[in-house]
């Protein structure tokens, strides 16, 4: 049970006014900014991976980049850590928001899809089937091997191997049953993991509670109060990290950012000391929340003044290169991720790894890992 409601009713609103008015300000003429750049697209790409590591940072987890983007693009060096997973689910949940109609996140069915439960009961569903077609297959298998016995033209070499796959078939139909009875079992929560008088459901509609009475505060504002409700109802057991963008998609739907942009609202927080994020008094936090988004758009035109400067420069190396040359996909492929490997240029760009060198070369990328195995580059 909630302990005690998130109260709106003292909220210092004239505290915050000038707070929440440049952060605004500032948020709008990024937005503009961006909508209007040629490295635009590039620049949502690469905050969606600045933003995922810099939430597990908050969350007191650390996460590199280059770990990120390589296990992104399925080139990881090393086996993935939890961590490097929570980062990616993350990376996901910034991508699936900014992909849908803004407001689907706030929305019932879409909370209910990013905290899990639509993905739970499609994968389920899929389960159901795949042992069902299993089953049908392992009884035709078992068919033709008795069937083949009989039959003139069928050998007794291949009637071993209907054998042998009816057998397979049949394993395999065991295996998925019992993966699907475990699937089932697991709806019921482990106390080992979960503590089980946490109602999330509860805590979800007291959040939704708080978003209808702020509904007719300032944009920014609600996007404030909201994170700030998540955080002291403590929503998620497992995911605190969803409300940071459920916060972002209440500026997108408001219209303070566009369709296609997400603010940076971790790399906005990793600024604030975490002393004032977690303070006691709410207006010391709604301050500190307030001050991260200013600190997120202010952060977000530098980098994309870097991009853009940064595009230039590679741009003057297509000066003579035939009509052909992969530069130009190159360019566009190192604007849009923090850093890139031989393998993810050969993929991307329908080249052999040592093409892909060769392009590297050329364009004259810096190497960002210092390793003499398993490198990767990104723009300076």
């Amino acid at each position: 049970m909630i302990s005690m409601p998130y109260d709106l009713s003292s909220l210092p609103i004239s505290t915050l006014l000038r707070p929440i008015s440049d952060a605004g300000s500032m948020l709008s003429r990024l937005d503009e900014r961006i909508a209007r750049s040629p490295v635009g697209a590039g620049w949502i790409e690469r905050s969606h991976f600045a933003d995922a590591c810099a939430s597990l940072w908050i969350d007191g987890e650390l996460v590199h980049l280059e770990d990120l983007v390589l296990h992104d693009a399925t080139k990881d060096i090393r086996t993935p850590t939890h961590e490097l997973t929570i980062a990616r689910d993350v990376l996901k949940t910034r991508r699936r928001i900014s992909a849908q109609p803004p407001g689907r996140a706030l929305s019932p069915e879409g909370l209910r899809s990013l905290r899990g439960q639509a993905t739970m009961v499609a994968s389920d569903d899929t389960a159901a089937s795949s042992v069902a077609e299993l089953a049908d297959a392992g009884a035709a298998a078992t068919g033709e091997g008795e069937g083949s016995d009989g039959g003139d033209s069928a050998s007794a070499l291949d009637a071993e191997f209907a054998a042998i796959d009816a057998v397979l078939a049949r394993s395999d139909t065991a295996i998925e049953a019992a993966k699907t009875s475990n699937s089932a079992g697991r709806r019921e929560k482990d106390p080992l993991v979960y503590d089980l008088d946490w109602d999330e459901d509860e805590r979800l509609e007291e959040w939704r509670g708080v978003l209808r009475q702020a509904q007719d505060l300032p944009a920014v504002l609600q996007a404030i109060v909201a994170l700030d409700a998540w955080n002291q109802l403590s929503v998620l057991q497992h995911a605190p990290w969803l409300g940071r963008p459920l916060a972002a998609s209440i500026l997108r739907q408001a219209g303070i950012t566009t369709a296609a942009h997400l603010a940076a609202v971790n790399l906005g927080l990793k600024s604030i000391p975490v002393d004032r994020r977690r303070h006691r008094d709410r207006q010391t936090r709604l301050l500190a929340i307030a001050h991260s988004f200013l600190t997120a758009a202010e952060l977000g035109l530098k980098e994309h003044d870097r991009l853009a400067l940064a595009r230039k420069m590679m741009e003057r190396r297509l000066v003579g290169r035939r009509i052909s040359s992969k530069l130009p996909e190159l360019i566009e492929l190192v604007i849009s991720r923090p850093l890139v490997s031989a393998g993810m240029i050969a993929k991307e760009l329908a080249v052999t790894p040592r093409a892909a060198l060769r392009l590297v070369e050329e364009l004259g990328l810096r190497e960002m890992t210092g390793r003499g195995r398993f490198r990767a580059w990104g723009i300076i």
